[in-house]
């Protein structure tokens, strides 16, 4: 059970930071789009990862 809860602990950390590295990439083209009045939910996204991966630590 161990090496279950750190492949999901790592798995978790992985997509946070995926999710980070997106939310920086896309941080232009977000803010191009909210010019136009639509927000991306890439926050959202990176809060709820984080959430669940501080959960498990």
């Amino acid at each position: 059970m161990r090496t279950m809860e750190r492949l999901h602990r790592f798995t978790l950390l992985v997509a946070y930071q995926l999710t980070l590295m997106a939310g920086i990439l896309l941080l232009p083209v977000a803010l191009l789009t909210e010019r136009f009045g639509f927000r991306l939910p890439i926050d959202r996204a990176v809060t709820g990862l984080k959430q669940r991966y501080e959960r498990t630590v």
